[in-house]
């Protein structure tokens, strides 16, 4: 393939993960419907809610599989698969007439659907751009989480105009279109090869199996299971924080819902783009150290409107530049080729963190005991990525001036 054609197929690429990322991330505009399908099924909020907690699961698990179908069906045909199911879940969604077909439909299909789009496209045009991979992490997962500020309007409006139904079905057919017009514009990325420099310096691709047999996967995988849980927590109970923990009122804490998306996008780009200038491991040293600096806000600090502004943004923003900068992370430790399923389990963490926050939290009575959860594994994590090594020995800075 010449040079021309080559560029030509990695911008189409690029072009086609920005669209299909953007409409994924419109499932965290959820919260908007709570409400108006618990009067729709007569259950309460709670257990209408607990569909977003099934999604982030099945988002994850769909996650970790994406990887065998891709080398099975080619990115194109997964993509356009992942659009297809989208579109029919929500379409389903819109006349679920009571909590089990909600949570099958709202749940497991969309998340399933989700996860499948998400994971193999990032990881695919990472692999297209291997001198930007930061960079790239950052366009594309910042195209994930402006979909959620996107959608929020278009769902918001027609919420208010057309009704629950009709709001999932326009959702449905729009997000369906995105993801099938940019599964189209996609290739899969080729094989990267080693050359013989690189072989001799001790670099290599990892299979999956191959990656698990070393520690450094574990304090990876580690490290984001803290600040996934660390942010998923934060951002799925903000305004019941502001709330019933620093005593806002619900305007007040409902405010922090537009902070924690900026702070989660901006995190997301200036986190990234830092990951092509210096060392990855740093720059996920300086995530954990922002996250624990409001984690403590929240612990030790006298709390007001300001601060619990402060915490929140300085957790959400560490939250959205792990998820750039860890496919780039992963890639470095254990190779490009094998990336989607070597990060994929890694990815677990992202549904198990959604989890265990509110399983601590119901547990042992409320936020304190999640904070403190999180202040002790963000201390470990930070410990891990101040220390971890390549693992040919090597360190991460070596490896940026090395490539």
């Amino acid at each position: 393939m010449s040079t021309h054609s080559t560029n030509r197929t990695r911008v189409l690429t690029l072009i086609g993960t920005i669209i299909t990322q953007f409409a994924l991330g419109s499932v965290y505009t959820w919260s908007l419907f709570n409400a108006q399908l618990a009067d729709k099924l007569s259950e309460p909020v709670s257990r209408v809610a607990f569909s977003f907690g099934i999604l982030s699961l099945a988002l994850a698990v769909a996650s970790s599989m994406a990887g065998k179908m891709q080398e099975r069906f080619g990115v194109r045909k997964v993509t356009i698969g992942a659009g297809v199911l989208l579109g029919a879940s929500l379409l389903l969604t819109a006349h679920a007439t009571n909590l089990i077909l909600l949570y099958v439909f709202a749940g497991f299909l969309i998340g399933f659907a989700d996860g499948t789009g998400y994971l193999m496209t990032l990881s695919n045009c990472v692999k297209w751009f291997p001198e930007r991979k930061g960079l790239i992490s950052a366009c594309a997962i910042g195209a994930y989480g402006l979909g959620s500020l996107g959608f929020k309007f278009i769902n918001m409006y027609f919420l208010q105009h057309g009704g629950l139904e009709t709001t999932f079905d326009i959702w449905g057919v729009v997000a369906m279109i995105m993801v099938i017009l940019g599964g189209l514009l996609m290739t899969d990325a080729p094989k990267q090869e080693i050359s013989a420099e690189q072989a001799a310096e001790g670099a290599r691709d990892y299979s999956l199996a191959e990656s698990m047999k070393h520690p450094q996967y574990w304090m990876l995988a580690l490290i984001f299971l803290t600040l996934c849980m660390s942010g998923l927590y934060v951002i799925g109970v903000a305004k019941d924080i502001g709330q019933s923990y620093v005593h806002l009122t619900a305007g007040v804490a409902a405010s922090a819902v537009t902070i924690i998306a900026v702070a989660n996008i901006s995190g997301r780009l200036v986190l990234g783009i830092l990951s092509d200038k210096i060392a990855r491991t740093k720059v996920i040293a300086i995530a954990l150290t922002i996250c624990l600096v409001g984690v403590c806000a929240l612990l030790f600090a006298h709390l007001n409107m300001m601060v619990f502004y402060a915490a929140v943004a300085c957790i959400a923003f560490s939250f959205g530049g792990t998820l750039t900068v860890f496919p780039s992370l992963v890639s470095d430790f254990f190779g490009l080729n094998n990336l989607t399923k070597n990060y994929g389990v890694i990815y677990l963490g992202f549904g198990v963190g959604s989890l265990i926050g509110s399983i601590v939290a119901s547990v042992f009575g409320g936020f304190i005991a999640t904070f403190y959860l999180m202040f002790a594994l963000l201390i470990v994590s930070l410990v891990i990525a101040l220390t971890i090594q390549l693992p040919n020995g090597e360190s991460d800075a070596q490896l940026v001036v090395n490539h």
